[in-house]
């Protein structure tokens, strides 16, 4: 079986699987989009805690790895830099032989799949999991869109702010991507306003990485949130047991959902963006090129001349712009805006095709953005793999 994408994802279930005895070729340059697609600077959201990435004997994890090379990772929130060492030492731990050409293709032949590699070499494989990550999936709204690289650009497009430095920049959203990119920035010397069409920018509770959740009807819930850093106390252990958040109703999995992936920022921002100007309650309704700037005009009608504008607006997840699914493949697929609808293996309405990480999402709720989720989604698809029962619930961590 073919597992492609050498992220967190990749990794856990190669490592599950591998474990498990299956034979299993791993496609993919390792933490590619992590490596190619995150700012130089960047702090992880997720805590300690929740950082480390699953492996079935649980002897991987990040304190396993200050044990083996002899480090400290900065607490309670590692760098960038530190998972990648990390997340670089788990792979060659755990999955040390992987294919790093590209996928080109995946087709459906005789009741297997066939892969075509990049340069061209074909490979047959029963079954195949997609761990293919958010590289094609950057959100990019009107009225920005269709404006030029060179005044517009989101913020996966970028390894380096600090080519922005001395220039005015405006960062679009508020979430922990657009409040970041604007502390970078403004670190790095940029001018820096955050325009946000949300009426206020929410903050995540300093003790628990979560945003404040009252209580239902008044009444006290006496839990504490997970350890999963994701959500409230009461969204926070929905989110971290998949099984049952599959089963949960519609309208509460989108209260889960709003609780757990609203934008937001850690809370440890705040001091980071005091030179930057955040001004919430602002839409941008139109853009354009003024010579080598741009033009904002805002919904209040007044306006911005700026040097360039970085989108923080997050991801749309549609496996249909996986651009190695063969068309004839995602025709079919059974889709819920662009998720693919998925097993209690992680398999998909194509038999044999399963899907792990954020576009797993819809079925099995927003921890599968998340690091921590590989603690689910890993041991769950091995078992999907296999054919062994699936666990009534299983946990996140």
């Amino acid at each position: 079986m073919a597992i492609l994408g050498a992220g967190p994802y990749g990794l856990a279930a190669a490592a599950h699987l591998r474990a498990a005895g299956a034979q299993t070729l791993s496609f993919g340059e390792p933490l590619e989009f992590w490596r190619n697609n995150m700012p130089t600077g960047m702090v992880l959201r997720s805590r300690y805690r929740s950082s480390s990435i699953s492996d079935p004997k649980r002897q991987f994890t990040i304190s396993d790895y200050e044990r083996a090379v002899g480090t400290t990772v900065q607490r309670p929130h590692l760098r960038l830099e530190e998972f990648l060492e990390y997340a670089s030492w788990f792979q060659r731990q755990a999955v040390p032989e992987i294919d790093s050409r590209r996928v080109a293709s995946v087709r459906r032949e005789n009741g297997s799949f066939e892969l075509e590699l990049s340069d061209g070499e074909r490979v047959e494989a029963s079954r195949v999991v997609i761990a293919g990550g958010l590289s094609p999936f950057p959100r990019r709204p009107e009225p920005f869109a269709s404006l030029p690289p060179a005044l517009v650009s989101h913020a996966a497009d970028h390894v380096d702010l600090g080519v922005f430095a001395g220039k005015r920049v405006i960062v679009i959203g508020a979430g922990q991507s657009a409040l970041e990119s604007a502390a970078l920035l403004s670190e790095r010397g940029a001018s820096v306003e955050l325009l946000a069409r949300a009426p206020m920018i929410r903050w995540l509770a300093q003790e628990d990485g979560a945003l404040a959740e009252g209580p239902p009807r008044g009444r006290f819930i006496p839990i504490a949130p997970p350890p999963t850093d994701v959500g409230g106390r009461l969204s926070g252990w929905i989110a971290a047991t998949p099984d049952v958040y599959r089963r949960t109703p519609p309208a509460a999995q989108a209260w889960v959902v709003s609780r757990c992936i609203r934008p937001a920022g850690a809370a440890w921002l705040k001091p980071r963006l005091e030179n930057a100007v955040l001004s919430p309650g602002h839409s941008v309704v139109g853009a354009e090129p003024d010579g080598e700037q741009v033009r904002l005009v805002l919904a209040d009608g007044s306006q911005r001349l700026v040097d360039h504008v970085l989108l923080g607006t997050g991801y749309q997840v549609d496996v249909r712009r996986y651009p190695f699914l063969a068309p004839e493949l995602t025709a079919e697929l059974e889709l819920v805006n662009g998720y693919p609808r998925l097993t209690p293996g992680l398999e998909s309405s194509v038999p044999g095709l399963h899907f792990v990480g954020a576009a797993a999402a819809y079925s099995f709720g927003p921890i599968m953005r998340f690091v921590v989720g590989t603690w689910y989604a890993a041991p769950a698809v091995t078992r999907g793999v296999l054919g062994h029962s699936q666990k009534p619930i299983s946990f996140a961590f």
